[in-house]
């Protein structure tokens, strides 16, 4: 089997490597975020262990990606703002998370015109889940 480009038809999920590149990613967030002292804010809001939030993650990212619904066919409907009104999300914890996705995306994905689109658009869903006051990014 050769490396070929995925088609033009691919979608984000299969031109980044499906679930293997799925699940690394998710992994290396999680361990950053348990290790970078930047990221404390968002680690505090999370459980000792993080293998559940990391199973939930793969599980989002896959379908939101263009892979199989994983999350949607185990939860329903994602509504992960209103899920996570259960922690205090303000511009700290967004930032110690976006710093971890952002590290392990750069680590992982190759650069290309979809990484830049997806990173723009967890970007903006990052600042979604504010629900503390605090300062706006700039952008």
């Amino acid at each position: 089997m050769t490396d070929s480009p995925a088609p033009a038809s691919a979608t984000p999920y299969e031109t980044l490597g499906g679930e293997p590149f799925v699940r690394a990613l998710c992994a290396r967030f999680y361990s950053l975020m348990d290790t970078l002292p930047e990221a404390a804010a968002c680690r505090n809001v999370h459980p000792p262990s993080l293998a559940r939030a990391e199973e939930k993650l793969f599980e989002y990212l896959t379908g939101w990606l263009g892979g199989p619904p994983l999350y949607t066919d185990k939860y329903g409907h994602p509504r992960l703002r209103q899920r996570h009104f259960v922690a205090a999300i303000g511009p700290d914890e967004i930032e110690g998370w976006l710093l971890c996705f952002h590290r392990a995306w750069d680590e992982l994905a190759e650069p290309s015109p979809v990484a830049d689109a997806i990173l723009g658009k967890i970007d903006a869903l990052g600042w979604h889940m504010r629900n503390q006051a605090g300062a706006t990014p700039v952008a």
